[in-house]
């Protein structure tokens, strides 16, 4: 599909201009650069994991990475898109509709968590900023550890 250049956002538009709107769209919302690096150091540890793949059927919502046997999901969420406390900045323009956006993302993710939790679930979340070489540790050494415990039952 292609966006006429001279097009303009109608008013209450969540894009501010046809630009905008392009940028936006092309943002990947799974196999970003800091899944793809964590998941490659997780694998080469030897675990095995679903990708985007949703932890409850149902509940449509999907995990970065997903470890089934011992009920871990761990997610990898964008500083922008979430709301990070350390790098997230207010956008100049329709910044009513970002924050809000970012708002609802914010409490998706904490009703996630909680569903998820109810459920029996570990929940992981690591920021896009955090060192890929710690989160894929910390994910290892849960994963494992619970697999032990799963054993020794």
């Amino acid at each position: 599909m292609s966006i006429d250049p001279a097009w303009e956002a109608p008013e209450g538009s969540w894009a501010s201009s046809a630009a905008r709107r392009r940028n936006m769209q092309a943002i990947r919302s799974r196999d970003t650069k800091p899944e793809r690096l964590i998941r490659r150091l997780v694998h080469a540890q030897g675990l095995r994991y679903r990708v985007a793949a949703r932890p409850l059927s149902d509940l449509r919502r999907t995990a970065d990475l997903v470890f089934r046997p011992t009920k871990v999901a761990v997610f990898i969420d964008g500083c922008y898109w979430h709301g990070c406390p350390k790098h997230y900045v207010p956008p100049k323009t329709n910044s009513g509709y970002w924050s809000e956006k970012v708002l609802r993302n914010f409490t998706r993710d904490r009703d996630t968590d909680q569903k998820l939790q109810e459920a029996g679930w570990l929940v992981l979340r690591f920021w896009e900023h955090e060192s890929p070489v710690s989160c894929a540790q910390q994910i290892a050494d849960i994963v494992y550890s619970r697999r032990a415990k799963q054993s020794n039952s």
